[in-house]
């Protein structure tokens, strides 16, 4: 699977899995909100109480969550890029229709990429942040942490589908 970025180590970080399920089962979860509730969240910090996807170039990302002590976080984001069953691209620094955004969080660019192996399909999560200091910072906020754990998450809410 060729990548249209380079990862920069200093900026960015990427996870990748094996999902033993077809292609079309992981995309659905990745786009499909009702799926997405299920697993974007990591259990032990919350839940996502609100979803809302427009899957296509300038469509809507909206996720809230809810955390275990009770504070409700809205993440709005615009998709950037929507290839079916091969890629998703969204980031939080444009709201839908590409609007520039107004935020106080770390902002990234997120980068979805799968690839049908097998039976199975090769899952691959890049974050592209802006600077090192942002890298940084998420990685010390835990979100590099509760990206592994939604991961987990979604492996096992797929491999329920099958």
């Amino acid at each position: 699977m060729s990548r249209p970025f380079t990862i920069n180590p200093k900026l960015d970080f990427a996870l990748e899995r094996f999902i033993d399920a077809p292609t079309r089962l992981v995309w659905e979860a990745l786009t499909k909100p009702e799926h997405l509730k299920e697993w974007y969240m990591p259990k032990p910090w919350g839940r996502v109480s609100r979803c809302e996807m427009d899957v296509r170039p300038g469509g809507i990302f909206s996720i809230d969550i809810a955390t275990s002590d009770g504070q409700e976080m809205p993440n709005v984001g615009c998709f950037l890029d929507v290839i079916p069953m091969q890629r998703l691209v969204w980031t939080s620094m444009l709201f839908p229709d590409y609007r520039p955004a107004v935020f106080d969080d770390i902002p990234i660019t997120a980068i979805v990429s799968l690839e049908a192996v097998g039976t199975g399909t090769r899952y691959v999560f890049t974050a592209l942040h802006r600077d090192e200091a942002d890298c940084a910072k998420n990685k010390a906020s835990g979100f590099l942490q509760g990206t592994e754990i939604a991961l987990d998450q979604l492996v096992a809410h797929v491999q329920s589908l099958k």
